[in-house]
């Protein structure tokens, strides 16, 4: 059941594409696996996913060791400072970052592990109170700023589009991210790739492929509704 749902999954971001004259092999499907076990995570494993998505490290640290190495594990959830060093060298990439200071943090772990970690920004396109992110326009100065750290790869942007009952009511939030990708990208600032634009969830990631979004993140429409652990 789970693979199948995978495969229309994929089969509905090939269709975007289609429509709007790109390469599937352009988008990402990261499977959105947080409060997921590791049983459902190989299920999607072995139906052909490779990319997965966890809000909190220690879910990552967790689930890793019991499931394939070949596995990429992204952080898409908000990630505090204190969980940076747990993160750096687990993650492949983090999409979260939502401040100079965090950034800074990873380029300090960073440098401890002897790599580069790529990461995104966080962009609150919509202004959403309840969500962190860069406004737009912090963006760019943003950027700039942590282009400076060695150790850290600005890879491109990341959004949250507001929880919305149509999908289409989304798609200026997709445009205006990837007019600013587009924008950051056209000024070739050093240490600064941008060729990663995650945008998307379960409810709008078509609209989001159709307006160029590069990785999309999708959990319920994989795993079914999430699991809401007790404390």
């Amino acid at each position: 059941m789970i693979a199948e749902k995978y495969h229309k999954i994929r089969a509905r971001i090939d269709a975007a594409c289609a429509r709007a004259g790109r390469d599937p092999s352009e988008v990402t499907l990261i499977s959105v696996s947080k409060t997921k076990p590791a049983e459902m995570v190989k299920e999607v494993y072995d139906a052909g996913g490779r990319d997965f998505g966890e809000n909190k490290v220690q879910e990552i640290i967790a689930k890793s060791p019991q499931l394939p190495e070949d596995i990429r594990w992204h952080m898409i959830g908000h990630l505090q400072t204190n969980k940076v060093r747990q993160a750096v060298g687990k993650a492949c990439l983090i999409h979260s970052v939502d401040s100079v200071k965090l950034a800074r943090e990873i380029e300090k772990e960073a440098v401890r592990h002897g790599l580069i970690m790529p990461i995104l920004l966080e962009v609150n396109v919509a202004g959403e109170e309840s969500k962190f992110g860069f406004s737009c326009e912090e963006v760019e100065a943003a950027v700039r700023d942590i282009s400076a750290f060695p150790h850290v790869g600005i890879q491109g942007l990341m959004t949250i589009a507001p929880f919305v009952t149509e999908a289409e009511e989304n798609r200026e939030i997709f445009r205006k991210l990837y007019q600013l990708f587009i924008d950051i990208k056209s000024k070739n600032i050093d240490n600064v790739t941008m060729n990663v634009l995650s945008m998307g969830m379960t409810g709008d990631f078509e609209v989001a492929v159709e307006e160029g979004a590069t990785m999309v993140r999708v959990g319920t429409g994989i795993f079914g509704e999430r699991q809401v652990r007790e404390n």
